[in-house]
């Protein structure tokens, strides 16, 4: 029998872990793995923390040794581009077509641009690669002050970061509170409170009019005519999926697979932050975190060998800021109510989101054990007792329904 061959598309996380699956899973037929940056797969939490500090070497981050992908048989075709996807072939950007039995998607996002007069000038950056990451630690070196413009998660770590450094840091952001887009003003404000008190000063209810300099960023205007002067600036104001030709897209701009990853083209499946994913319980989704990625670059990788499970993973991920860690699971579209357990204010907490009394997503600051206890309870789509969730003494697991 000829000897199949394995197609993946994007070299991050998702697959990497793909890739490293396939193997450990006893595949001995032909791996391509092909992406955009000339470095080996690498993780990209630490670009915005460690790796910016300089605690820690780009190495370090390596998802596998550089020696591991030619040991294992792996033809990596990196610093090069898929332009198509078909059924059966793989169109690289120089016309190259290379056929396969089966092929993962896993291009991942690309960075939004601020679209406003001066966000092209020099000291303008933002934070998606390595070479990024670079940047900003060049910048930061010779210079005392930074501004942020946006405090998602990128932006809230790229913040602390620089506070580590010891840069005046002022944060500008259009909502009430950070992270108030993914986790809702009410669990933003104590966000807020840790960065205030870690001494940056932070421009809420804000946008960025447009940024001014003679040739190189010195000031950002912001909405309300403020001036804020800074040595340069890093723009963090969302993210989108990086998509190829040939598989469906969903009306969220990702790749459109179902439950089982999928994608619209037999044979081809997708995975980590580029995936639409058709969830059992939560409905079509795309989550664009560390954790997601490797989950379904597994499942991916196992289904391209025929193993057909559903994806039913209920999300979990975490985001180090200053001394503080915060971690979230479940996907909450909406919600009606939040029950919390411990302290807003002693940012001590795990927050409950409930959708109509189901628990759909569970959000903790400093307080770490409950959020992975809180799992189960979200995929079996439980209405825990209010009271219960509040009392710190119940352990979540005895929440869950037997057979549940």
């Amino acid at each position: 029998m000829a000897e199949r061959t394995f197609v993946v598309v994007g070299a991050g996380l998702a697959g990497a872990t793909a890739v490293g699956t396939l193997r450990e899973e006893g595949f001995d037929g032909r791996i391509v793995l092909v992406g955009e940056e000339p470095l080996p797969p690498y993780e990209r939490p630490p670009l915005s923390k460690e790796y910016l500090r300089g605690e820690h070497t780009l190495e370090q981050g390596f998802i596998r040794p550089r020696e591991w992908y030619e040991e294992q048989g792996i033809h990596t075709r990196l610093g090069e581009r898929v332009e198509r996807v078909e059924p059966g072939v793989v169109v690289l950007s120089g016309g190259e077509r290379v056929s396969f039995d089966a092929a993962l998607v896993a291009t991942g996002l690309r960075n939004r641009k601020l679209s406003v007069a001066g966000a092209d000038l020099d000291g303008v950056l933002d934070l998606r690669f390595a070479k990024d990451a670079d940047r900003i630690k060049a910048a930061a070196a010779g210079a005392s002050s930074a501004v942020v413009v946006g405090m998602g998660f990128i932006g809230a770590e790229v913040a602390a970061s620089l506070r580590q450094l010891g840069l005046e840091v002022i944060a500008i952001e259009p909502l009430d509170a950070p992270l108030a887009r993914a986790l809702g003003p009410e669990l933003g404000r104590p966000i807020a409170t840790l960065h205030a008190d870690h001494g940056v000063r932070m421009r809420l209810g804000q946008g960025v009019e447009r940024l001014e300099g003679a040739g190189r960023f010195e000031v950002a205007v912001t909405s309300s005519g403020e001036r804020v002067e800074a040595d340069f600036a890093v723009v963090g104001v969302g993210t989108e999926p990086v998509v190829v030709g040939g598989p469906s897209l969903a009306d969220d701009g990702g790749v459109e697979v179902d439950p089982t990853l999928r994608t619209s083209i037999p044979g081809v499946f997708a995975a980590g932050d580029v995936a639409s994913h058709d969830h059992p319980v939560f409905g079509r989704i795309r989550v664009e975190h560390f954790d997601n990625a490797i989950k379904m670059g597994q499942a991916a990788a196992r289904n391209m060998l025929g193993r057909d499970g559903i994806f039913d993973d209920p999300h979990w991920f975490w985001s180090d800021q200053y001394d503080a860690q915060i971690q979230s699971a479940g996907f909450a579209r909406r919600w009606d109510e939040i029950v919390v357990r411990g302290s807003l204010e002693d940012r001590s907490f795990c927050a409950f989101y409930l959708d109509g009394g189901v628990l759909v997503q569970t959000v903790s600051m400093n307080w770490k054990r409950d959020v992975r206890r809180s799992m189960p309870l979200i995929r079996a789509r439980e209405r825990p007792d209010r009271q219960a969730l509040r009392d710190p003494d119940v352990d979540l697991r005895t929440l869950v329904r037997e057979g549940a």
